[in-house]
């Protein structure tokens, strides 16, 4: 169950990324969506690929460079 969500998760982050794939890549992808849609359970060799798929793709904004924007005032 935990990996389902956390699959749908992956997927869900990765749709934004598509047009950036590779071939092999979207056709893994592709690949993922379908297994998702006719609701099959990811095992742990398909996991660890949709994880590095979304490690490759995902790159989380470095929120420390609006630390200065937003600093309280001193008094």
């Amino acid at each position: 169950m935990i990996c389902h969500q956390r699959s749908e998760k992956y997927l869900d982050v990765l749709k934004k990324y598509e047009r950036n794939f590779s071939y092999e890549d979207k056709k893994t992808y592709d690949m993922f969506m379908k297994r998702q849609k006719d609701d099959e359970d990811f095992d742990t060799v398909s996991m660890k690929k949709l994880k590095d798929l979304h490690d490759k793709y995902y790159k989380p904004a470095d929120k420390s460079k609006f630390n200065n924007l937003f600093k309280k005032k001193e008094e």
